[in-house]
This record gives structure tokens, C-alpha cells and sequence, in this order.
């Protein structure tokens, strides 16, 4: 019998304030790219507790999700990694500031969607442009989806 597959399971957020989006700017392989606040789902972690946590070591926000604004599966073929990805939608009152804690994060930055499709191939996925690309479309799914019994 083979090994069974297992994706790699991650978490996003799309955190929006007045037509502007959080991004964090990180080091990935010693180059500097643009992504959303996001990372892996870690043993005996919820889905949301994981997205909560990686918010907060990325941007030092505490943040509450709304929604869902999609669930993806990609391909990354220049590293043969599958990624299932959960993307959340995090709305904010007003501007925050930020703190990363996590040591890869350079700063996160308010950009609007035209900002951050400008740094192209810096942008680290093309998950990052297609989550806020379906944000932007009005996609939105109930957290009551989401079951867990951790």
C-alpha cells in the first residue's frame, strides 16, 4: 500500500478596511514577496483558532472572522506541493496598527487591490490575487460550514 497523500492545510485572511487590504511583506527563500496574512494548520488546531493564531503572529491583530470567501485547492508545480487553502474574510472598523512578531515578517502594508497586483511576480501566489479577486466578487460563505471536533 502507497503513503497516504496529505495537502498541505492552510489559512488566509482577506482583511479589509475602506478598499484597502493587510498584507504582509515576508521573506520567502531570501526574496521578498507579498502575501496574505496566512500559514499551515498545526496539529490539534482548530481551523479558525489556526487563522486567528497566524493573524496575530503576522500582523499582531487580534481578528474575529466573518466568513468564508472560498476554499481552494493549488497546485504549486515548481515545488510538487498541494495546498488546500481556507480563506477568510476579516472586516475592520478602523485602521490598526500593526506588529509582526513571526521573525519572517519584513512589515504588513495597506494596499489596495491596483497596489499589490503592481509588485507582480513578488506576489508570492496566485492564490493571494484570486481569494481577494472573489472577495471583491461578493463570494461569501457561513462559518457554520466549518465542523470540527477539536
Amino acid at each position: 500500500m502507497s503513503e497516504q497523500f496529505k495537502p498541505n492545510a492552510t489559512v488566509a485572511a482577506i482583511i479589509h478596511h475602506q478598499g484597502k487590504f493587510l498584507i504582509v511583506e515576508e521573506i520567502d527563500d531570501g526574496n521578498v514577496v507579498y502575501n496574505q496574512p496566512a500559514g499551515h494548520i498545526e496539529a490539534d488546531e482548530n481551523i479558525i483558532n489556526a487563522l486567528k493564531r497566524e493573524v496575530k503572529e503576522e500582523t499582531g491583530l487580534a481578528v474575529d472572522p466573518e466568513c468564508l470567501s472560498g476554499i481552494y485547492y493549488h497546485y504549486r508545480a515548481e515545488l510538487n506541493l498541494y495546498y488546500l487553502r481556507f480563506c477568510f474574510v476579516c472586516e475592520l472598523d478602523n485602521w490598526a496598527e500593526t506588529s509582526p512578531s513571526d521573525a519572517d515578517i519584513i512589515q504588513a502594508v495597506w494596499l489596495t487591490e491596483q497596489e499589490l497586483k503592481a509588485k507582480g511576480k513578488q506576489i508570492r501566489s496566485p492564490l493571494v490575487l484570486e481569494c481577494i479577486d472573489d472577495y471583491l466578487a461578493g463570494k461569501r460563505y457561513p462559518l457554520s460550514i466549518l465542523h470540527s471536533n477539536i
